[in-house]
């Protein structure tokens, strides 16, 4: 009798064991299709920001953006537009600062709203360059940056905002909100990137 229930235990601990592993294989993973958020590094907004903070800023905005560009990997420009406020999108204070290398050739967004998904062709972009996750940098995190990042969830992108690329009127604001949502430093976007392209 024993030797019966040991025998039978084993049959169906073998056919578990068979089935989860069968169950394991038809489990696809999805393929990580990243693309780079620079949001609203306007003329007309880079002045409101605390200015300690700008120089790092720019300059890890720049790395992002060298970083997505050596692996070919999509840039969005994000630019706020009030409607009744401006600025005119054929002004200086429309342009994005020119310390920041971005291209001509990135595809441009103009939004009216904090988040870069409403009344938008953002999602749009996204999707027909089958984008799956968001890196954010830009500014104000305060502001449009959050605003954004919280879209991209109720969008179903995985979302990270890089830290040290972001500004807003107060540095210590910048800093609860990068300690606050999900952040990561450009040298770990790097080493993810090296890893899963």
């Amino acid at each position: 009798m024993k030797r019966t229930i040991l025998l039978l235990a084993s049959i169906i601990l073998s056919i578990s064991i068979l089935y989860a592993q069968e169950e394991t294989k038809s489990v696809s993973k999805t393929e990580f299709k990243p693309a780079l958020l620079v949001i609203d590094v306007q003329n007309a907004y880079l002045t409101s920001m605390d200015q300690s903070d700008k120089d790092l800023a720019i300059k890890h905005i720049n790395w992002a953006i060298w970083l997505f560009e050596k692996y070919e990997l999509p840039i969005i420009r994000i630019y706020h537009q009030d409607k009744e406020w401006g600025p005119a999108e054929d002004s200086e204070e429309f342009n994005f600062t020119d310390e920041v290398n971005v291209k001509e050739e990135y595809p441009m967004v103009i939004k009216h709203y904090g988040n870069a998904f409403t009344k938008t062709d953002l999602d749009k972009i996204l999707k027909e360059k089958e984008i799956n996750a968001l890196f954010l940098c830009g500014l104000s995190a305060t502001g449009c940056v959050m605003s954004t990042y919280v879209g991209t969830k109720d969008h179903d992108y995985d979302s990270f905002l890089i830290k040290n690329a972001l500004l807003s009127p107060n540095a210590e604001y910048t800093d609860i909100i990068e300690n606050i949502l999900s952040t990561m430093d450009l040298e770990s976007v790097m080493f993810l990137l090296d890893n899963a392209l």
